[in-house]
């Protein structure tokens, strides 16, 4: 028997086996995209068409009317954007500079002993089930917000229109608050990924030309990993656009536009939650879901503004990476 032939029947034997498990691979991944895109399109699809009722019927005024009042039959989704934003922005402002500064602590400056519990504990709250924090939400930060903190705000800032308005304990403030709370692990624990990720010969270069701590993190650390910076800002800003029930909590659920933040107020999720059960009518079931249609728009462009801004930010000059 000819060993060269033998040798060459097996090896074309095996590059056929190999070029039938690529191409099934190959399926399996383009049917796995596919499948996903197709449900993203059905739901899309299933929402417009349960949503087509409020759609005829209030057009764009459904957009720019500030009045949702269901037992009349009157549907503007205003308010309810602008309470979604709101809260979003408020939570943010308090959320990320915690975030930052606790993600540089366990990364950074923290002793080795204590970086561990703490990553665990963050770790530990980002799991917390959002109902349960709206519970404590409620029944702890509501009284604490009432009183102190509403109360000395609007005696010493009263004159700001931010926080102007009797003490409720619940509103805006409130929700934006507990929203930094469930957000800032989330947020924290990317960021302390990301700086652990930077390359040590970034830091070891500033030591080396004499810059102190604060400039090592400053200069090299936090420039090389602002794209994932970024990315986990919007990962937060994401929970915090579609958070439901810890906010219905502790908002207020009155749908309203308001310069105070001591309001009670609304927003998309809190009020697809609190009133979809009590919806009698098709009118009012097809704006609740016309109104998910909205939220579902603004996290498509807040994800689709993120992907730009981290494209934008991963061409950091050649000088930061050598």
């Amino acid at each position: 028997m000819n060993l060269k032939f033998v040798a060459t029947e097996a090896a074309t034997r095996r590059v056929g086996s190999l070029a039938i498990g690529d191409w099934l691979f190959r399926a399996l991944v383009y049917g796995a995209g596919l499948t996903l895109l197709a449900v993203m399109v059905l739901l899309i699809i299933e929402l417009v068409d349960g949503a087509w009722l409020s759609i005829e019927d209030s057009g764009i005024d459904f957009f720019i009317t500030s009045r949702w009042d269901p037992v009349r039959g009157i549907f503007g989704a205003l308010p309810l954007i602008y309470g979604t934003f709101v809260t979003s922005i408020v939570a943010l402002l308090l959320a990320v500079p915690i975030s930052v500064g606790t993600a540089i602590f366990l990364a950074e400056t923290g002793p080795g002993w204590l970086r561990a519990p703490v990553s665990y504990l963050v770790e530990i709250i980002a799991a917390v089930p959002s109902v349960i924090i709206g519970l404590w939400g409620f029944f702890v930060v509501v009284p604490i917000m009432r009183d102190p903190v509403q109360k000395v705000l609007g005696d010493y800032l009263g004159f700001i229109p931010l926080f102007d308005g009797p003490p409720y304990g619940l509103g805006f403030l409130t929700a934006g608050v507990l929203l930094a709370i469930m957000i800032t692990p989330i947020i924290t624990a990317v960021t302390r990924d990301i700086f652990l990720a930077v390359p040590n010969g970034q830091r070891e270069a500033m030591l080396a030309l004499g810059a102190t701590r604060w400039e090592v993190i400053s200069g090299a650390v936090i420039p090389y990993a602002r794209s994932g910076m970024v990315g986990a800002i919007i990962l937060g800003l994401g929970r915090a656009l579609g958070e439901t029930m810890a906010v219905l909590m502790v908002i207020g659920n009155n749908a309203q536009i308001t310069t105070s933040l001591f309001d009670l107020g609304a927003n998309i999720p809190s009020i697809i939650a609190s009133e979809f059960a009590e919806a009698t009518s098709a009118l009012y079931v097809s704006a609740l879901i016309e109104a998910a249609i909205v939220l579902l728009v603004i996290s498509l462009l807040v994800n689709i503004l993120a992907r730009v801004l981290v494209g934008t930010l991963v061409r950091i000059p050649a000088t930061v990476r050598e």
